[in-house]
């Protein structure tokens, strides 16, 4: 028994590889060519690095922006921080965390986001309201380190208002962190 296949199509198939196998020829000896450095396709090409010319990586250190300007105006050393907790003016809205030390008015954190870090130097702190979300704060009280949970839209005492001695923390630290 004998294949049906048509004849016609046999032809066009023979034309279709010896098309194919001449293209990959002339596209080999061009290849050949350009890679030898013989014949009209070759050239001198200079070749320069770009590394040094190039910017430089952009490596986050998590420094707090506009620090320095801040110290200088309002004199509150802000660090580091992820930047989801942010100082904002007390009076552009509400649904911040308030910050007040003796010598200071009233210092305001924005969180926006899932959680956030900033770490500080801020003295003489005694009373700390929170948002609604869940915040700790770090002090420090000369080398000693303490920790105070700050009640959710509320008003916490920390630091020498809680001292049985009356000593004056330094805020460090802010975290919080949605519920």
């Amino acid at each position: 028994m004998t294949a049906n296949t048509p004849h016609a199509a046999q032809p066009k198939r023979k034309k279709f590889l010896a098309g194919t196998i001449g293209a990959a020829a002339v596209a080999g000896a061009l290849a050949w060519v350009a890679a030898s450095g013989t014949g009209a396709a070759s050239q001198t090409v200079a070749v320069t690095t770009v590394a040094d010319e190039g910017p430089g990586y952009a490596i986050e250190d998590f420094g707090y922006p506009h620090a320095d300007k801040i110290l200088a105006e309002k004199n509150i050393v802000l660090k580091r921080g992820d930047g989801h907790i942010t100082l904002v003016d007390c009076a552009s809205g509400t649904g911040f965390i308030e910050v007040w030390a003796r010598d200071k008015s009233k210092i305001c954190f924005q969180v926006t986001g899932n959680s956030g870090w900033l770490t500080m130097e801020i003295p003489s702190v005694h009373l700390i309201k929170g948002n609604d979300y869940v915040t700790k704060v770090d002090m420090t009280v000369g080398t000693e380190a303490k920790s105070f949970d700050i009640t959710k839209n509320s008003w916490t005492s920390v630091g020498e208002t809680v001292d049985p001695e009356g000593r004056e923390h330094m805020l460090v630290n802010i975290r919080s962190t949605k519920p």
